[in-house]
């Protein structure tokens, strides 16, 4: 027996068998220890029927001590008034909305620990996507088949229209954005699991819906001469003449797009930059942990190399202070804004129609792993989180390495085997 602290949990040692520690301030809080070293907070009890049930509070971890016992205090006290805490508490799971969910999901502390531009980012996929489309629905009647139906919806963006007219927001449908939000959807469906407020059946039904890999190679610039039709189309656009006195392009912009392809940052990493992460000196972007993706979960600096022709354009920006943005908006959102002006590029420069500023990205990655790179290398240089991103381009160029020699043995193979395999090289 002992009164359950943060420094209890600390102390306890994993088991080799399953246990429980009760507290000695308050009949039925206890925490179960288990060899997995997924441990519990739960309260035990007898009903007035003299049946003993377990109600497990929440996952140690995932909430403090003391908000366990003060969790465990409301059930004392329903007892005490004759009501049977877990029946309630199914009750209430059976017939809690996606929508109450979200709204609890984003007042938590999971949802305030992240960066103001992810939960700003999160924030339009929820009111734009998640929540229009499954908002209305109850968290047990969540299968895979509404999942698989949201995510086709906003594939399709049959629901944007009447979202845009009703919030007067700038909601886009498509596959990257149906990828990301169900994606959400799926973090959200755990964090209540975790929180004790979803099934596992509902998270399970979620994660059997096959949305894609994020982290794999999709879109890119698979011909080196695109980039020249890039850079000549950004050249043109910052250009006034006698047709366009004015600009089609803002400089700025043009020469973000350029740093993002240069470098293989992510945008938000460079809409962001401050001139004190320019070490032009070195020749090196320094992004403190706050100003860089994985940087809240890792906690590490990130360093970004920079190309002669890299230094030489962050050259000619205009110099701030410490704390201005290299590339400063024109107006409103600068990732919003970027973006904006990217679609109007690719148009023009006539790449390919599913490439984003983040397939610029993946290009990068692409070609490192061509040219030889290692996974740590990528890893390194595009700061991904783990290694097992990092190691999809590197299979990806490893089977187009195979495919390269089978087309450039196809002529020698061809006379050993009669034309047949020349015949197929040639096919290919």
């Amino acid at each position: 027996m002992a009164r359950i602290t943060k420094r209890t949990l600390d102390a306890a040692e994993t088991p080799e068998v399953r246990c429980v520690i009760w507290d000695d301030t308050l009949k039925g809080f206890g925490v179960i220890l288990r060899p997995s070293g997924v441990h519990s907070f739960v309260f035990s009890y007898r009903n007035d029927k003299n049946r003993k049930r377990n109600i497990t509070i929440a996952k140690a971890g995932t909430i403090a001590p003391d908000m366990a016992r003060k969790k465990a205090e409301e059930y004392r006290a329903m007892l005490l008034q004759g009501r049977d805490p877990l029946e309630e508490k199914q009750v209430s799971r059976d017939t809690l909305s996606v929508s109450n969910l979200i709204d609890a999901y984003l007042v938590s502390a999971t949802f305030k620990g992240k960066r103001e531009t992810t939960q700003y980012v999160d924030g339009m996929r929820i009111e734009g996507h998640i929540r229009p489309i499954l908002g209305g629905l109850r968290v047990d009647e969540i299968t895979m088949q509404t999942v698989e139906r949201a995510f086709q919806s906003i594939c399709d963006g049959k629901h944007t229209a009447k979202e845009r007219e009703r919030t007067g927001s700038r909601v886009r449908g498509g596959i990257g954005i149906a990828r990301s939000s169900i994606r959400l959807f799926r973090a959200i469906l755990h964090w209540g699991y975790k929180t004790d407020c979803v099934s596992w059946d509902a998270v399970k039904a979620s994660r059997n819906v096959a949305i894609g890999q994020d982290g794999r190679r999709e879109t890119i610039l698979e011909d080196p001469e695109a980039y020249a039709r890039l850079w000549a189309i950004l050249d043109r656009m910052v250009t006034p003449d006698i047709e366009n006195p004015k600009p089609l392009l803002n400089p700025t912009v043009a020469d973000a797009i350029r740093l993002i392809a240069l470098t293989g940052a992510r945008r938000s990493e460079i809409t962001g930059l401050l001139w004190k992460h320019v070490d032009l000196t070195k020749g090196l972007l320094i992004l403190p942990p706050d100003r860089h993706k994985t940087g809240g979960k890792t906690g590490d600096t990130r360093v970004i190399g920079l190309p002669t022709l890299a230094t030489d354009l962050l050259k000619r920006q205009p110099q701030g202070g410490p704390d201005s943005p290299v590339f400063p908006p024109a107006r409103g959102n600068a990732k919003l804004y970027l973006d904006t002006a990217w679609r109007k590029v690719r148009v023009e420069a006539g790449l390919p129609e599913g490439i984003g500023l983040h397939g610029l990205r993946h290009t990068f990655a692409s070609y490192m792993a061509m040219q030889g790179a290692q996974a740590a290398e990528i890893m390194a240089a595009l700061g991904h989180k783990n290694m097992t991103t990092s190691q999809h381009y590197v299979h990806w160029a490893n089977d187009q390495r195979q495919q390269l020699a089978e087309r450039g043995a196809a002529r020698i193979t061809g006379v050993l085997t009669g034309g047949k395999d020349a015949a197929k090289g040639k096919a290919a």
